[in-house]
Order: C-alpha cells, then structure tokens, then sequence
C-alpha cells in the first residue's frame, strides 16, 4: 500500500519537498539575510497550511480558532526558544544565526500534510470529522506560529520591546 501511495503523488509533490529541504539546510548556517527573506519561509509554510485547510475543513468554526490558537502558542514558544538576530552590516538586513529547527519543522509539517492528505485520500470521511479537523488545524497553527515567531524573533526590535515580550 505504501508504494502505492508513493507512486501516485504527484510530482511537484516531490518538488516542492526538495524547495523545502533546501531552504531549511540553508538555514542552519549563519548568514546576513536581508529582513524581506526572513518571511519567505513563514509565508511559504501559511499559505500551504491555509490552501489545505480551506480546501479540506473550510476556513471557519472551530478548526480556524484552534489554529489560531496553535499559532499563537507556537509563536510564543519560538520566541522563547530562539535567540534575536544581531543588527547586519546594512540597513535592512541581520545576521541570523543557523538553526536546524526551520529543517525539523519543514519535514515535520510535510509529514503531518502529507498524512493528512493520504488519510483524507484512503478515508475520506475524516474530512468531514470535527475532532479530526480540529487536530489537523491546531497543529498546522503550532507550525505555522513556529516559523512566524523564529522569523519575528529576528526584526531589530527596540530593546524595551523587546524585554516586555520576553517577559
């Protein structure tokens, strides 16, 4: 059954995942990275998790509160578990430090989007179960809020700002 989930993904499937990988072992080295490039990944990872869930559960109800929810969580444990980016060079840009977080948290997310869609392909009545729905979103948020506060974490903040949010 596995291989026959394999073979029928579709290619930009694959594609999509080698884009990913790439960017996330970029990310595990320091770097001056302009503060534009900071929301790619974050932008990146929303717009998939909002495509699935608006195409799978509906962007409504319960399952939008929960994500909203995870993500705010998620973005606060970001915040607390990375560490600011120093001012770069330039204005506009920072040195941000590598981290292998942003590659655990992309394989992770296209894991749980790939079950989710293969689930959802083998049954698919899960679709239209509310528990079901309402996990799926709420993880989606933590991942989503991850990425959101890592990159966050990273703008030239004022330090008053930046110490009344660490609190």
């Amino acid at each position: 059954m596995l291989q026959q989930i394999v073979a029928h993904t579709p290619i930009h499937v694959w594609l999509l995942l080698a884009f990913l990988a790439w960017r996330g072992i970029a990310a595990s080295r320091d770097g001056e990275v302009p503060l534009r490039r900071l929301a790619v990944l974050p932008v990146v990872m929303l717009v998939l998790s909002l495509q699935d869930m608006a195409g799978r559960f509906g962007l409504h109800g319960l399952p939008l509160v929960l994500w909203l929810a995870g993500a705010g969580i998620g973005m606060l444990a970001a915040w607390r578990i990375t560490s600011p980016a120093a001012p770069g060079s330039a204005p506009g840009m920072v040195l941000q430090r590598g981290s292998w977080l942003p590659l655990a948290l992309i394989m992770a997310i296209f894991a749980a989007k790939y079950t989710v869609a293969v689930l959802c392909t083998v049954r698919p009545e899960l679709a239209t179960q509310t528990g079901f729905a309402c996990a799926t979103c709420a993880l989606y948020g933590v991942f989503n809020g991850l990425f959101a506060g890592r990159a966050l974490r990273c703008l030239p903040l004022p330090r008053a700002l930046r110490t009344a949010v660490s609190r």
